[in-house]
């Protein structure tokens, strides 16, 4: 990296809040998977090919409910933020798209479904990523920039990022900054692509994971996190936080009040450092300070 990283008007710390659309995309065998989704606030995870309606049923509340919950608190607050949908939950919801387009929010890609594409052979992968963009664009009227894979990707990945034109990815948990990756491509050349890490530990995921997890746990962590790393941003220079959410899980009435708390607490301190900002301005503000230089 060169050229010394900073946030706009003087801030120090910049909040990232994601919210993931994955409803509507998820495995199933109605969609001609060979076993229902297997992540399910229940755990029971059926490995028969079976339709588990009950499972479905859930994911579907995010798109119902959840979801206009969420973007209704996230206007209240005045927070944009970058949505990361896997593109066939936006095609089957389009008032989610809408919400997405109309409220100046960021669409990121999550790939063509929620589903796992590291199984997947260069072509088909090249497809899906592809897929995915056109996608997004048709549905949002933006073409993402970024990219946030299921879980897992393979080595060559970030090459088709590249191919297809994204700016930077979120495969990554390593740091609390934006950095350079070089990516080789197949001609022998370096590309650069924007690596964007990500965060699971203030993520909503863990009322599923951890399932003994309060509203009140996640903030008061949510709420730590994010005080710590501003005191420390004012000495050690920018960091950026991120809280990733997910409509089916912080839309219930019995977690929104968390998050409704949780940006209450964020944007009072935007006089104090504070940058709430969506992915791409944060990787625009990195490539502009830290050009790549090979």
């Amino acid at each position: 990296m060169t050229g010394e990283l900073s946030w706009p008007d003087g801030k120090t710390l910049a909040l990232s809040v994601v919210v993931n659309v994955e409803e509507g995309s998820e495995m199933s065998i109605a969609d001609g998977d060979k076993k229902p989704e297997p992540v399910d606030e229940l755990g029971v995870a059926l490995g028969a090919p079976i339709r588990n309606y009950a499972n479905e049923s859930n994911y579907q509340y995010g798109i119902r409910a959840g979801g206009p919950r969420i973007f209704k608190l996230l206007e209240k607050h005045g927070v944009t933020t970058s949505v990361t949908a896997a593109a066939l939950s936006l095609e089957r919801a389009p008032h989610i798209a809408a919400m997405i387009r109309d409220g100046g929010h960021e669409p990121t890609s999550h790939g063509y479904r929620w589903i796992h594409q590291f199984s997947y052979d260069e072509p088909r992968e090249r497809e899906f990523i592809a897929k995915a963009a056109a996608s997004i664009e048709t549905t949002t009227g933006t073409r993402p920039r970024g990219w946030l894979s299921r879980y897992l990707h393979t080595p060559r990945t970030r090459r088709l990022l590249v191919e297809e034109g994204y700016d930077y990815h979120m495969d990554d948990l390593s740091d609390d900054v934006p950095r350079w990756e070089p990516v080789e491509m197949e001609d022998g050349s370096v590309r650069p692509l924007i690596c964007m890490p990500y965060a699971i530990d203030t993520n909503d995921m863990k009322f599923w994971t951890s399932p003994s997890l309060t509203p009140q746990a996640w903030l008061d962590y949510a709420k730590k996190s994010f005080d710590w790393l501003l005191e420390e941003s004012r000495t050690e220079g920018p960091k950026m936080l991120n809280v990733g959410l997910h409509l089916r899980i912080i839309g219930r009435p019995g977690r929104i009040w968390a998050l409704d708390e949780f940006l209450t607490h964020v944007t009072a301190a935007q006089d104090e450092g504070v940058w709430i900002a969506q992915r791409g301005q944060i990787a625009e503000r990195f490539r502009q300070c830290c050009p790549w230089q090979g």
